[in-house]
């Protein structure tokens, strides 16, 4: 943000000071690449908790089949896994940067917390992320992430490169599971741990619980019941 640990403190404790605040701002010289490295860290950490089913039982299976590997050797294959699917969370971080760059000079959003300042633009985020909970390809994209063994035995490949196709295709169908819900982060604020600690949850519970698909599309009715309160209010 180009600005001092000190200065964002005291934005921190006294947010009426961000007026008078802003206007001295510069953007840092790497502010695409914070921008796109705090979007990516975000994913890791929300994201991979749910892959982790995929990832260990890929291992397993590895180990069960070659009992010989040992060290690094055992653990290569399984990262690259990881490694694929993160791959396309960083492409995802990269267009989620893009539109956090478009819509910051608009201010559509919070120049600090990096939340909706629009009823309209938390109106239609909420909405469409209600919709495409409800919609065949959001069930069609969760089915594949909650069901790790029929994935494994519908796309396995040998070898390194194997592994880190598995990753990326995985990883895509994730994103296409998750990159919407992802877009609510534009509505509770980039910023707001607590907005990113509920939406790690629902994604953990989609993915893992028995109900999970049953939870995601009661999560659409309530993002679709909340995308009119927010336009009526």
């Amino acid at each position: 943000m180009g600005m001092s640990g000190l200065d964002m403190t005291r934005l921190a404790l006294f947010p009426h000071l961000q007026a008078e605040s802003m206007p001295g701002m510069q953007p840092a010289p790497f502010a695409w690449a914070s921008a796109i490295a705090m979007w990516w860290v975000m994913m890791i950490a929300m994201m991979t908790p749910s892959a982790a089913p995929l990832i260990l039982l890929y291992g397993r299976v590895l180990r069960h089949a070659q009992p010989g590997r040992s060290g690094d050797d055992a653990y290569a294959p399984p990262a690259l896994l990881a490694a694929g699917y993160l791959l396309v969370w960083l492409g995802f971080s990269v267009g989620a940067t893009a539109l956090q760059r478009l819509l910051q000079p608009s201010g559509l959003i919070s120049p600090m917390m990096l939340w909706s300042k629009s009823a309209a633009l938390s109106a239609a985020v909420l909405a469409a992320a209600g919709f495409y909970q409800l919609s065949p390809l959001k069930r069609a994209c969760l089915r594949h992430c909650r069901g790790p063994v029929e994935f494994l035995t519908t796309y396995w490949r040998p070898g390194p490169l194997g592994a880190l196709a598995l990753g990326l295709r995985h990883g895509a169908w994730c994103v296409g599971c998750c990159s919407v819900l992802m877009a609510l982060l534009f509505v509770g604020g980039l910023m707001n741990l607590a907005w990113i600690a509920a939406l790690t949850l629902l994604v953990l519970v989609e993915k893992l619980a028995p109900a999970g698909p049953v939870v995601s599309r009661i999560a659409g009715v309530v993002l679709l019941l909340w995308a009119g309160a927010t336009l009526l209010r």
